[in-house]
């Protein structure tokens, strides 16, 4: 199981915003015990355009309010807009918002804190923050994971990944068909998955 983290930090290592470099010094071990679980909340909805059909997001703000505003803040922008799902790793992850057409890094905004142990887990169909290496290292790249993921999670000793939010529509019809589709040997899609555009949405009562 461990094999995956070493490939999501070369994933997350072309990160957009300048937080891959070389003076960086790794994350230490955290000691502080993990949180209890607790449910994903739903603060801000949005609808995800994609080339390969909508994906409805609930973002937890309540839990993760760092990254939750910093997914908002993106948005906001429009940042998300013409980015791709650059990345595919069958029945793991599906990686997208920091390149353009032809790998072309879009550079973000200020990198963000880690919020990695507050009690959400990478299940599947949850939203994370990539990152690198470095703990407080990201920016605007995010992954939606296909399967359970539990060793992204925090733990005493090991720092994980932020979740912050949800798919609550779209997961079989599109997430699971972006998760399936042709890569080259970087695991970069064939043809090109491209995020038209991000909207907030009503969310589900």
């Amino acid at each position: 199981m461990k094999l995956l983290y070493p490939l999501l930090f070369a994933l997350t290592l072309s990160a957009c915003g300048g937080s891959d470099s070389d003076s960086q010094v790794p994350e230490t071990p955290e000691t502080t015990p993990p949180v209890e679980p607790t449910e994903l909340v739903a603060d801000i909805c949005y609808v995800m355009s994609t080339t390969m059909g909508d994906i409805s997001l609930a973002i937890d703000t309540t839990n993760t309010p760092i990254t939750g505003a910093n997914f908002k803040r993106y948005v906001d922008e429009q940042f998300y807009d013409g980015t791709l799902f650059h990345r595919v790793v069958y029945q793991s992850v599906s990686q997208g918002g920091g390149f353009t057409t032809g790998l072309v890094s879009k550079p973000g905004f200020e990198a963000i804190t880690l919020e990695d142990n507050v009690g959400l887990t990478n299940a599947r169909g949850t939203i994370a923050m990539a990152r690198t290496t470095v703990a407080d290292s990201a920016t605007s790249q995010f992954y939606i994971n296909a399967l359970d993921n539990p060793q992204l999670d925090y733990s005493s000793g090991q720092r994980g990944y932020a979740v912050f939010g949800q798919v609550y529509d779209g997961m079989a019809e599109v997430v699971d068909q972006i998760n399936m589709v042709s890569i080259n040997s970087n695991s970069v899609p064939v043809t090109d998955i491209v995020i038209n555009s991000v909207e907030e949405t009503s969310c589900p009562q």
